[in-house]
């Protein structure tokens, strides 16, 4: 008896389910905002082949706010990396970096990141078609610029699909918002900070994804040059990640390197973290929300793709860890766990971009390429550039990003990407028989490149000019949690020479 209850329980809550998602669905459009729509109403003159797409609809719905959650939750391992990988004087400033940036950047990218972003996306039907985001700018038909509908998620952007695809592209902008945070630590002044949170959210972010994600002009380089598929960034490498790893580097060079970092002739000190094991924690945390980072870039649980993406973000992710850790290892006769570290973090966002694309072995490739460029790059950046990056963000983000995306056009291979930017086929790289999908990726990376140093170096050496971005040399002497916080992180340790000599800020 109770095994038959058991089972109609069960079934049960099966169909309360199924019609909660009916519901949930019912009005994708957003007429429904009120959510009063009837149980007759809903099922009305319905046919089983509605039923069944209303009720796909909804899983859609939930998979992305769940995905979109699990991204947000990445911010927790950014800001341990970065407390981690820096001086325990600095720890209460480094982690406020991190928490506030989000706030700043949710309210600059709902006032008029996303609608610049993404006002002119439209068409996406896993998530119901978003008709009111139908507003375009562009200078020739076919080379959109920015959208120009969504301001403050105000008019028809007051639609239920819309502000689902707004909570999953905040996340996203709150990513790249984070990257810079770590290579300009310990030395920022906290009213500039603030001030370039508003400036990516709103301008620099936004822009190049247009040209990326929302219907810009170089999604488009397929329908309008022949250039295969046109630019393709699955989930960020470029978007996300190059350009919060670029700003990063403007950011470190106009920011100059912390006091005692180089010597008179140019040769690096080491200023070592404080708290790996932290730092470890948080690149653990990281790579879970990875999953939601690259999977949920499906936007639809109803693509079966989610398993391969899955799967090829975590055998990046360890096949980076470890070529990071054998090459320091053969370099310098010690397997460094920060560089151990970084090198996971190299191999997803190395695979951001071609995880949907690529087969088993060729993530795994991809992933090593990327732990070995990012042991590269920090020696590049800190040995030959003479920057300071204390977490490694340049290389982790900068350098990777942009390998992402070019590894995408040497290794699709033709299983998947039918129809992407309106392109019949599926998406092809060099390896696989499309030479103009590698020179798409090209094309895009240098874009990006130029694009990110060139206005995040004109923002920052105009924000110097005005306001200073760099705390005085006393207070970074001295560390950043009293004089810009007011508040130690560690209280009861002597972590900061304020605190050892009874000193007010």
């Amino acid at each position: 008896m109770k095994r038959e209850m058991s089972i109609l329980a069960i079934l049960t809550l099966i169909i309360l389910a199924f019609n909660a998602g009916v519901a949930l669905a019912g009005d994708p459009t957003g007429a429904n905002l009120d959510g009063k729509a009837t149980y007759e109403s809903l099922y009305a003159n319905q046919s089983l082949k509605e039923a069944v797409g209303r009720n796909a609809l909804a899983i859609n719905f939930v998979w992305v706010l769940l995905v979109g959650v699990l991204i947000l939750f990445m911010q927790a391992g950014f800001a341990m990396v970065e407390v981690g990988f820096t001086r325990a004087l600095n720890a209460a400033h480094v982690v406020m970096t991190n928490f506030v940036i989000f706030s700043i950047g949710v309210l600059g990218f709902w006032a008029v990141g996303f609608a610049l972003m993404f006002g002119g996306a439209g068409g996406l039907a896993s998530l119901g078609g978003l008709d009111p985001l139908n507003g375009l700018f562009e200078i020739v038909k076919g080379w959109g610029i920015f959208g120009t509908k969504g301001f403050f998620l105000s008019g028809d952007a007051y639609d239920v699909g819309v502000f689902l695809l707004f909570l999953f592209q905040v996340v996203f902008m709150d990513t790249m918002a984070t990257i810079p945070t770590g290579a300009l630590a310990e030395r920022w002044k906290w009213a500039a900070f603030c001030i370039y949170g508003l400036f990516v959210s709103t301008i620099l972010y936004p822009i190049f994804g247009n040209w990326v994600w929302g219907g810009g002009w170089l999604a488009k380089l397929g329908s309008n040059l022949g250039l295969s598929h046109g630019y393709i960034d699955f989930a960020g490498s470029s978007v996300v990640h190059a350009v919060g790893g670029l700003t990063a580097l403007t950011g470190a060079y106009i920011l100059g390197s912390r006091i005692g970092k180089f010597n008179k002739d140019g040769s690096p000190n080491a200023m070592p973290g404080h708290n790996i094991p932290l730092a470890i924690l948080g690149t653990f945390i990281l790579l879970f929300g990875w999953f939601g980072f690259n999977a949920g870039s499906t936007l639809a649980a109803t693509d079966l793709r989610i398993s391969v993406v899955a799967v090829n973000t975590m055998l990046a992710s360890a096949a980076g860890s470890l070529a990071a850790m054998l090459l320091v290892w053969g370099l310098f006769g010690k397997p460094d766990p920060s560089m151990t570290a970084n090198g996971m973090l190299a191999g997803l966002v190395a695979i951001t971009a071609p995880c949907a694309f690529v087969p088993a072995w060729t993530a795994v490739l991809i992933g090593a390429i990327g732990g070995l460029l990012v042991v590269g790059g920090v020696l590049f950046v800190e040995h030959k550039l003479k920057i300071d990056d204390p977490v490694g963000a340049i290389s982790v983000h900068g350098f990777n990003g942009l390998w992402g995306v070019i590894s995408l056009g040497i290794f699709a291979d033709g299983t998947y990407g039918t129809g992407w930017n309106g392109v019949d086929g599926a998406v092809r790289g060099f390896l696989f028989g499309d030479a103009s999908q590698l020179a798409a990726q090209l094309i895009g990376a240098g874009v990006c490149l130029v694009y990110t140093l060139s206005l995040s170096y004109l923002f920052f050496k105009v924000q110097d000019k005005i306001m200073g971005i760099r705390v005085s040399e006393r207070q970074e002497l001295l560390g950043l949690d009293i004089p810009e916080m007011g508040s130690l992180a560690y209280h009861g340790l002597v972590t900061s020479k304020f605190e050892s000599r009874g000193e007010a800020a």
